[in-house]
């Protein structure tokens, strides 16, 4: 017969990489307690990688040796799981659309769940509450742009958004243009002076 921490292994291992591990997931296999300490002692054995408090992960075993699982494959995951809207961070898009150089040093994502840090592997990752007007077109070049906009703040904001100019495709400029009643005034502003120009 399979110990408990067995039993988690062999269903942890059907999971895609980053698929979070919750205790309540697996109580169908013993008690709240039993299950707890199987996963801590899993963590401690490096079969697992304890993310947060209550999630867990499954590493990724290479030919190169183990690491943790992508980080956004994690972070989405997280978010699907717990109902939760997710976009990246501002100061990622607007170092991804060149509205800055400055490149994050940490990993940041916004979400319309409560704030809270993940640790994977050596990589903190932190998952920061944000209105829904940040969230907005989460996969979309518009919503990069606002979220970028937010970061920046309103007098960096118009000087770095004119530097986008011809970048973007009529149908992007469109996005933007609907978004606006979503906005904070300032933004909705500088965003309608930016799409008429």
């Amino acid at each position: 017969m399979a110990t408990l921490a067995e039993s988690i292994m062999k269903e942890a291992s059907k999971r895609a990489e980053g698929t979070p591990l919750l205790a309540k997931e697996f109580l169908h296999l013993g008690s709240r307690a039993a299950v707890d300490q199987a996963l801590s002692r899993l963590a401690r054995q490096g079969r697992l990688m304890r993310a947060s408090r209550g999630v867990y992960v499954r590493p990724v075993e290479t030919r190169f040796g183990v690491r943790p699982p992508s980080v956004p494959k994690v972070v989405e995951a997280l978010a699907q799981l717990k109902g939760e809207q997710l976009a990246p961070h501002g100061a990622a898009t607007a170092n991804a659309l060149g509205m800055t150089t400055q490149v994050p040093v940490r990993t940041v994502y916004l979400t319309s769940g409560r704030s809270r840090r993940l640790r994977l592997g050596a990589q903190e990752v932190e998952l920061r509450h944000a209105p829904a007007w940040q969230l907005a077109l989460p996969n979309q070049t518009a919503g990069q742009i606002i979220r970028a906009l937010a970061w920046l703040g309103p007098k960096e904001g118009r000087e770095r958004l004119s530097s986008l100019g011809k970048k973007l495709s009529p149908s992007e400029l469109q996005e933007l243009a609907a978004a606006r009643a979503q906005l904070p005034a300032w933004m909705a502003q500088q965003v309608g002076a930016f799409v008429n120009a």
